[in-house]
């Protein structure tokens, strides 16, 4: 009577062993899937950062490049339009965004200009040229992951309080106690300081 109980307490927990362990198995599985998608999101997410920024910063080479052609024409005071950041037509921004998406396993999907507290900029959504990848979760093999930035443009400088912007040019930046003075009669591009110091590009909060 005594082996015959130990008989069927043996046989009793084998198919809870067996139970207990296609549980956890299933269980390992859905957090690898997991895991996967927010790879996959993360992934997304810093082509989409990547992408806004490179919009952003070929605006404010166009921004810088303005500057100089205005300052080179001496016409007024023009140029103040360029250092407000107020003149680029970003063109070529987007074709800058995706070039850096695609360095991401990435391609724009969504692209808009933006303005953060009175700041322009660009708004990016990219989505991935790769899927989520097979899991336990129906529909990931062919699932991309997709995510979106903002990036804006910050002018950094003003008109210097002694400078006139007919005559001269002079400008102060955060920063710099002293201003920049430029010659508008003996000026050429590389005169300007470099374009971090004229306008900050960051990520919108």
């Amino acid at each position: 009577m005594r082996r015959h109980g130990l008989r069927s307490d043996r046989g009793g927990t084998l198919p809870l062993y067996i139970w207990l362990t296609g549980i956890i198995l299933f269980v390992s599985l859905a957090f690898f899937a997991f895991a996967q998608a927010a790879s996959a999101r993360n992934g997304a997410q810093s082509a989409a950062d990547a992408a806004a920024l490179a919009a952003a910063q070929d605006a404010r080479d166009e921004l810088v490049e303005g500057l100089g052609t205005a300052i080179e024409a001496g016409e007024g005071d023009d140029w103040l339009n360029w250092l407000a950041g107020d003149m680029f037509t970003g063109e070529s921004a987007e074709a800058a965004a995706d070039a850096l998406a695609a360095e991401n396993d990435a391609h724009v999907s969504g692209f808009s200009g933006a303005e953060v507290n009175g700041y322009p900029g660009f708004d990016v959504e990219v989505t991935t040229d790769y899927t989520v990848g097979d899991s336990i979760l129906p529909g990931t093999e062919s699932q991309h992951a997709k995510a979106d930035a903002t990036a804006v443009i910050k002018p950094r400088c003003e008109l210097a309080e002694s400078s006139d912007p007919e005559q001269a040019v002079g400008f102060t930046c955060d920063g710099d106690e002293a201003p920049i003075e430029i010659d508008p009669d003996d000026f050429e591009l590389g005169d300007l300081p470099d374009a971090s110091t004229l306008f900050s590009v960051h990520l919108a909060d």
